[in-house]
């Protein structure tokens, strides 16, 4: 086998590509997740925090610390019913994204949603179509969608580097972080799922998937197959009990194959072909 490195591109947002006007933002959750999405906010060019909301005192003292033009509250409501607030990110437990994206858009507010998106399908789709009466939009954080490594993967098969596609074999486990109101396919695997839905330009035939409950009521080991058109097969590995942490995919075509492990610091991508 032979093998060639490929250095992920950095992925970035042109001025030209945003609104002429700032968006104001109010985010509700200021845990595990939420500093980053205000971190990038409030660097967004066209973007703007207005308020921060989180039930933790010791939440909000960390904001207060780290921003402190920014307002924070306890108190959602403040952010869903103010007038200068234009859009609601909602990063807060799982089991809480369907009554506070619901209470954002009957408000008028655009909504960004930590993934997984809601608790359910009957409750995204109820939520898709509220969003369409009222002309408002919705974006699910599938943040591995706008990194170097995933766009230049992109490119490739664009390019057809690969050759016909055989296969997309995905692993992403670790230890914990155990979560108490969804599965590990419902907190693992929506990165995966929008990584291949965005890579392979076919709609899967049928999907089918199998777990194991072992610690705190919910499956934390999990296997997903997806069949697609033209005997393109995925399987999708998802583990809170694995003692390494792993995040690799391996991507083979006709021509050549792909490895990307995202724990790399640099080397992300590896290129290989037959000898």
């Amino acid at each position: 086998m032979a093998t060639y490195l490929v250095q992920p591109e950095i992925s970035t947002i042109s001025s030209s590509a945003l609104s002429e006007s700032t968006v104001n933002f109010g985010v509700i959750g200021y845990g595990y997740w939420g500093p980053n999405v205000v971190r990038n906010l409030d660097q967004l060019e066209g973007a703007k925090v207005l308020a921060v909301c989180d039930k933790s005192s010791a939440a909000r003292k960390r904001l207060n610390k780290s921003y402190p033009q920014i307002n924070v509250t306890s108190d959602s409501d403040e952010l869903m019913c103010s007038s200068k607030i234009d859009a609601i990110a909602v990063v807060t437990p799982v089991w809480t994204h369907y009554e506070l994206a619901k209470a954002a858009l009957e408000n008028g507010k655009h909504i960004f949603v930590e993934k997984p998106f809601t608790s359910s399908v009957a409750q995204a789709e109820e939520l898709i179509e509220l969003a369409a009466r009222k002309n408002l939009k919705i974006m699910v954080d599938h943040t591995f969608l706008f990194t170097g490594a995933v766009r230049k993967i992109k490119q490739l098969l664009n390019d057809d580097a690969l050759g016909k596609l055989l296969y997309y074999d995905s692993t992403r486990v670790n230890l914990g972080l155990f979560q108490h109101d969804v599965n590990v396919v419902w907190d693992l695997a929506p990165h995966d799922l929008s990584i291949m839905n965005y890579l392979i330009q076919e709609s899967p035939e049928a999907i089918s998937a199998t777990g194991q409950t072992h610690l705190n009521g919910h499956e934390d080991v999990a296997f997903m197959t997806v069949y697609f058109p033209n005997k393109i097969i995925a399987h999708l590995n998802v583990n809170w009990l694995s003692p390494v942490k792993v995040r690799t995919t391996l991507i083979g075509g006709e021509k050549k194959m792909l490895v990307w492990n995202d724990l790399e610091a640099v080397e992300k991508i590896i290129f290989m072909i037959r000898a």
